[in-house]
């Protein structure tokens, strides 16, 4: 295939279901088989946070190695997701899945059996690896099992056990950690991993298109991989080194010098890593910018509802999941809904609505203050979960659907890494947001409750502590001052957050104007007389 064809001439090579044999090859069995696994990377993503503390105090690590425990794993799956959206497409995603499922659970089980944090640390990456291969991998599988009018269906289930099990990790994880140890957050994934790797050995089939790449984009790999690097590295690091720093914008502009070398490399060899044409659709651009700007604002602004909960409001990590259980419940509901709405309008008019609910919500949100009771909390939780459902899914369906079936899995993988990139971004922009709010009021406040001066040294400890809702009470101090402290510094925060969801709200509405450029899938629309399940 010349790589100057247009994706919108690409002849659709949508698989047509075969005569099945026992259970290989069953579209909701596959669904249930790739589910599983899924469910095990996304649990992972903020399970672990729960467990830090517990590692830090049992291996005696310092602050730097529990955040790599964290960003070892960001960074190691945000690089490799197109790359193994790639070898699915190469050697099949059935085989790329299974190899991430046993990949996945044998590092988890070494991260429980480690007694050192530098052996946790390498595990963790090693967990990132492997379940790069399983995220494009299950999209792949489920775009070439499922005929078209039943795809954003599989779809909606998919991404309700994604937002489940995300939002479901901190539950679990205190759970774990509170009654069992630490390492129970790791072995748990063994016998789903096994569970997996059963399922997927009986019920999943190979798939392949008859012109699936032959051959690999070495260079376009070390590019892109370094690309993400440069751009992901700095906005993990941004609070720690600063916005204005040398070191943060020479990052930022290596990724831009990188992603224009693999721009150009990507057009002129024969078969690239991701074939620039897939961008002449302006749906599936249009699809990856609206999940970058989603999750910008989704993760973002979720960073910072943690600290609310547990920091402000004073619960338990447990408390804190019970209370986003409205966010995961709508999820969990509107997640396969939003399929079937998908599939009967298209995804355009859904996308758009659920950004401008997602848009609501984050307006809710920023009012949210140290005294707002559960009640509304669940209101603007509940109708942030119903505003992302749709999203999530006709997304997906968006860059997924418009990418030829023999690229399926590096459209996987590029959905994914959208998702990384937005949250990344979100997370150190929103960041940003907060602490220059903080910086700001946070002076004046605490002149204006009649606490004693601070000295600057001082003043940057205390916006340090604020901008994660935690109150600087030195001990020893006298309960009336030590009540003052609490009041200004939860009040600080709650005006930082307030600014951080209202500019997440501003994202939320761009990425309701980039969702009028989206349609569905080329080939899906094609296909759509493809035989029923």
């Amino acid at each position: 295939m010349s790589s100057q064809t247009p994706v919108a001439h690409v002849a659709p090579e949508l698989p047509v279901p075969e005569p099945r044999k026992g259970l290989r090859g069953h579209p909701w069995l596959t669904l249930f088989s790739v589910a599983i696994g899924v469910m095990m990377v996304a649990l992972d993503g903020t399970i672990v946070a729960i467990a830090n503390p517990a590692i830090k105090e049992d291996l005696h690590a310092s602050l730097a190695d529990v955040q790599w425990i964290t960003n070892g794993y960001m960074l190691a799956l945000a690089i490799s997701l197109i790359t193994a959206g790639k070898l699915g497409d190469r050697f099949g995603h059935r085989q790329t899945f299974l190899i991430g499922i046993v990949g996945f659970a044998a590092a988890s089980a070494a991260i429980g059996f480690s007694g050192e944090v530098a052996l946790v640390i390498v595990f963790r990456v090693l967990q990132g690896l492997f379940g790069a291969l399983l995220m494009p991998a299950a999209l792949g599988l489920l775009r070439a099992t499922f005929p078209a009018e039943k795809l954003n269906m599989a779809l909606g289930i998919w991404g309700m056990v994604i937002g489940a099990s995300t939002a479901g990790g901190p539950i679990v994880g205190g759970l774990l950690v509170e009654h069992v140890n630490w390492q129970s957050v790791f072995f748990i994934n063994v016998p789903v991993g096994v569970l997996a790797l059963a399922l997927g050995l009986v019920i999943l089939k190979d798939h392949r298109a008859q012109n699936a790449p032959r051959s690999f984009d070495i260079p376009g790999i070390a590019l892109l991989s370094g690309a993400m690097f440069c751009l992901i590295w700095p906005l993990i690091k941004a609070s720690e080194w600063g916005w204005g720093s040398m070191t943060t914008w020479g990052f930022l502009i290596g990724a831009v010098v990188l992603f224009v070398l693999f721009a150009v490399l990507e057009s002129r060899v024969r078969e690239p890593l991701i074939p620039l044409r897939m961008f002449r659709s302006v749906p599936l651009t249009a699809g990856t910018v609206l999940m970058v700007l989603m999750a910008f604002a989704f993760m973002g602004g979720l960073f910072f509802v943690t600290f609310y909960l547990q920091n402000v409001h004073g619960m338990s990590p447990v408390d804190s999941g019970l209370h986003l259980l409205p966010l995961t419940g709508m999820m969990i509901v509107g997640s396969p809904l939003a399929g079937a709405l998908i599939t009967k309008l298209g995804p355009r008019i859904p996308l758009v609505g659920g950004m401008v609910i997602t848009a609501v919500a984050m307006y809710g949100m920023s009012g949210l203050d140290a005294g707002t009771t559960t009640g509304p909390m669940s209101v603007w939780f509940a109708l942030l979960g119903l505003g992302l459902a749709p999203v999530m899914v006709g997304a997906t369906e968006v860059i997924v659907g418009n990418a030829p079936l023999e690229l399926s899995g590096v459209a996987g993988g590029l959905q994914q890494a959208a998702m990384q990139v937005g949250g990344s971004l979100g997370t150190a922009v929103l960041g940003a947001v907060m602490a220059s709010r903080v910086d700001r009021d946070l002076p004046g406040n605490w002149q204006g409750a009649g606490l004693p001066p601070l000295r600057p040294e001082q003043l940057s400890q205390a916006s340090d502590a604020v901008s994660a809702g935690f109150a600087p009470v030195p001990k020893g101090t006298p309960k009336p001052f030590a009540d003052k402290i609490i009041a200004v510094a939860h009040d600080t925060f709650v005006s930082g957050m307030g600014l951080a969801f209202t500019v997440a709200c501003g994202v939320a509405i761009l990425a309701a104007a980039v969702a009028l450029l989206t349609k569905r899938g080329a080939n899906a629309a094609a296909g759509a007389g493809v035989g029923h399940i």
